[in-house]
């Protein structure tokens, strides 16, 4: 009589579980354990190839990199690169959501610091145009150069203006609940939070874009000078 193992090698479907059959738990584990594990590893290469282009960045001012000059800095493979981005601007993307999703977690401490909610809207729309300025000593955001990935966030809104929307999506939700706050208090009148929120992410988002034509930093449009114009702008 052929055994049981011999049975199971000939037959493949002999190690499948039977419909409805529970999958033991000591297998749950052995495969969420290498799961894991390679999931990790993955994080590690990630982090690096992220932080290899953060670091070029930051030494040219600018992301005229190659792909393979990533490679290097990370000290992996171009193959390694692309099992994880189909191209450079797949990268660069990578790193805007990455400066995003620092820049909320500052906002967020910014706003907390604050009791009333016209204090609260005012530090957050004053922390997003500091982290939107990226000229000069007013830089003084984040831990990188944001001076190009705020330009190739421009770009991005011309190609795929869909897919930037969904990644400062955060930023907009902050600020509709925070300015839903100020109206229910009584601080301001708003008739439709979500419009004004546009307004003052745009105001504050973009200023630095026109900042970059004053040659006199005296003549700048300065965070106070956003905040006064957008709040007078709500109808204060």
């Amino acid at each position: 009589m052929a055994r049981r193992e011999d049975r199971q090698a000939d037959d493949p479907k002999q190690g499948e579980l039977a419909e409805g059959e529970k999958v033991p738990a000591w297998r749950q584990r052995a495969v969420a354990k290498s799961l894991n594990a390679a999931r990790s590893r993955a994080e590690k290469r990630i982090q690096g190839l992220l932080d290899a282009a953060f670091a070029l960045i930051d030494e040219r001012g600018t992301t005229e990199f190659t792909i393979q000059e990533v490679v290097d800095r990370s000290k992996q493979s171009l193959r390694g690169f692309y099992q994880y981005f189909d191209s450079k601007d797949e990268l660069l993307f990578a790193l805007l959501e990455e400066s995003i999703r620092e820049a909320v977690e500052d906002l967020a401490a910014a706003v907390e610091a604050e009791s009333k909610p016209l204090d609260r809207l005012r530090a957050f729309t004053i922390r997003l145009h500091e982290w939107c300025e990226s000229l000069g000593t007013q830089r003084v955001r984040g831990s990188h150069n944001r001076v190009p990935i705020s330009e190739f966030s421009m770009q991005l809104a011309i190609k795929d203006p869909e897919r930037l929307a969904a990644v400062i999506a955060p930023l907009s939700r902050m600020l509709i609940e925070l300015l839903k706050a100020a109206v229910a208090d009584g601080a301001l009148q708003v008739d439709e939070p979500g419009r004004a929120a546009l307004l003052i992410q745009q105001t504050a988002m973009y200023g630095w874009l026109m900042n970059r034509f004053v040659q006199n930093p005296a003549s700048r449009i300065t965070a106070e000078d956003t905040w006064e114009f957008c709040l007078r702008g709500l109808g204060r």
